[in-house]
């Protein structure tokens, strides 16, 4: 062998040598834990421990082993979960931190929607969202909003004597989505509609293997069924806005078409506005019905909040005129009743967790997250912490009366900072219209008590949570 040829092999294997030490050494500043199976990982087990409802005794045992940090594998990717005030700042807040959901979510809603979207794009999408989701917009829809509920307790709720309270919640949801946000008015389109979704949230969180007769397969069908009526429906609108010149706050796609930017193109693609109209559907649809539902099982087993509620209700209902419809200032009025609302929310969040994505290798905690990883967060790690809570298990709507002592990056039922959901104002609004209806129309009494709940993912109380009601009409 020639020197040359000598020194070229030594140069190779010293460069070897470097990349497995440094390969070495980057798998030891991992966090710890097991990656599992390839694409299965720990993702069954969470499932599991979810539909069980110890999904949070499932994270504080892996809390216990491995430390506030540790890797895993979940919905087919390496992922780190963390947790703490410290953890959701860095979340929320991180500019080294995109926005990534599971794969599963990704190809059920789209991958232009805003849990997907990073930097400029995810300030653009998210401004044109608001423009429309802002307390300002939302004012003029209280009254419509109290329309649309009426014509709901009408039809599933007066003359019965039990009702399913989950599914009329996510039938209630769904129609108000479908009145205020999208323009759609009753009839078989929108019962389409709802045949499709439904069938379409079912795989949202699972395993994205795509074989016939899997949730995640059914899922996906039901999404480009859904995401066809979108489009059409988007086309639809756009008509009316060039040929008709109907108002661009008659609706959220209306608003979104309307947008323009200096050179007068539209701020969002229809691509984007499909995508983020399936986002809203699914958020509208799943948080509010479930603060809802657990804060009618929260009245019924607790009377002195219930009390409490029904007399601030009572109150506004008898400065009102007969058949008048709630404003923005009755709201403004409902103080108690939405601290009950947050204080749900806190015990019984509506999302369990959620996904983000490491836009770069970054240090967190000593350890080292490599590019492209998951993180994923839960909330009840925050919401259930002795340090930050007082006896958390116990249901106290004062804790929410000065929420400014509530340290920030704790409470995150809607995230927090700059990645909090857009949405909020107008899930507060259909909550607390919705509440005012129940407790001055209806009174009622479980049917079960054992206040069970699965996750699949959202929370599922059993049986769907049904009640034997009265109307106050005839008491």
């Amino acid at each position: 062998m020639t020197m040359s040829t000598i020194f070229t092999l030594l140069l190779f294997l010293l460069c070897v040598f470097f990349l497995l030490v440094k390969r070495r050494r980057s798998s030891q500043r991992l966090p710890p834990g097991s990656l599992g199976f390839p694409l299965i990982g720990q993702s069954l087990c969470l499932l599991r421990a979810m539909r069980a409802n110890t999904a949070e005794r499932w994270l504080e045992e892996r809390v216990r082993k491995y430390g506030p940090i540790s890797k895993l594998s979940l919905f087919g990717k390496p992922t780190v979960f963390i947790y703490g005030q410290a953890a959701n700042k860095f979340l929320f807040t991180s500019s080294t931190i995109g926005n990534q959901q599971v794969h599963s979510v990704k190809m059920i809603l789209g991958e232009r929607n805003l849990l997907e979207l990073s930097g400029e794009d995810h300030k653009r999408v998210r401004s044109a969202i608001v423009s429309f989701l802002k307390p300002e917009c939302l004012k003029q829809y209280v009254g419509k909003m109290d329309e649309e509920i009426g014509k709901h307790l009408q039809m599933h709720w007066e003359g019965k004597q039990e009702v399913k309270v989950l599914p009329l919640m996510k039938t209630l949801t769904f129609n108000l989505i479908c009145s205020l946000l999208f323009g759609l008015e009753h009839g078989a389109r929108r019962d389409q509609f709802v045949e499709y979704f439904q069938e379409m949230i079912e795989g949202m969180w699972s395993i994205p293997v795509n074989l016939p007769f899997t949730r995640y397969n059914r899922s996906l069908q039901a999404s480009a069924k859904v995401q066809k009526m979108v489009t059409a429906l988007i086309r639809d609108k756009r008509v009316e806005l060039e040929q008709k010149g109907t108002s661009s706050n008659q609706d959220l796609i209306t608003c979104l078409l309307s947008l323009r930017k200096e050179d007068n193109k539209e701020v969002m693609s229809e691509n984007e506005i499909v995508h983020n109209i399936m986002l809203v559907m699914v958020a509208g649809h799943d948080t509010s019905s479930i603060v809802i539902t657990f804060f009618v099982q929260i009245l019924a087993n607790n009377s002195t909040v219930y009390a409490a509620v029904l007399q601030e209700q009572e109150e506004i209902a008898k400065s009102k005129s007969p058949g008048e419809l709630l404003t923005w200032e009755d709201l403004s009025k409902m103080k108690y009743s939405w601290r009950v609302a947050m204080e749900t929310m806190r015990m019984f969040p509506p999302i369990f967790g959620g996904f983000r994505k490491t836009l770069k290798d970054i240090e967190y905690g000593g350890y080292l997250i490599p590019k492209g990883w998951q993180v994923f967060w839960a909330a009840n790690m925050t919401h259930m912490d002795t340090s930050i809570f007082q006896e958390p298990t116990k249901f106290k709507p004062a804790r929410f009366e000065n929420q400014a002592s509530i340290p920030p990056y704790c409470f995150v039922a809607f995230g927090g900072g700059p990645r909090i959901c857009p949405g909020y104002e107008f899930a507060r609004i259909e909550t607390l219209v919705t509440i005012h209806y129940l407790v001055t129309r209806f009174s009622w009494k479980l049917c079960c008590n054992d206040n069970f709940f699965s996750r699949d993912p959202t929370p599922v109380p059993t049986q769907g949570l049904p009640i034997k009601i009265m109307s106050k009409k005839l008491l």
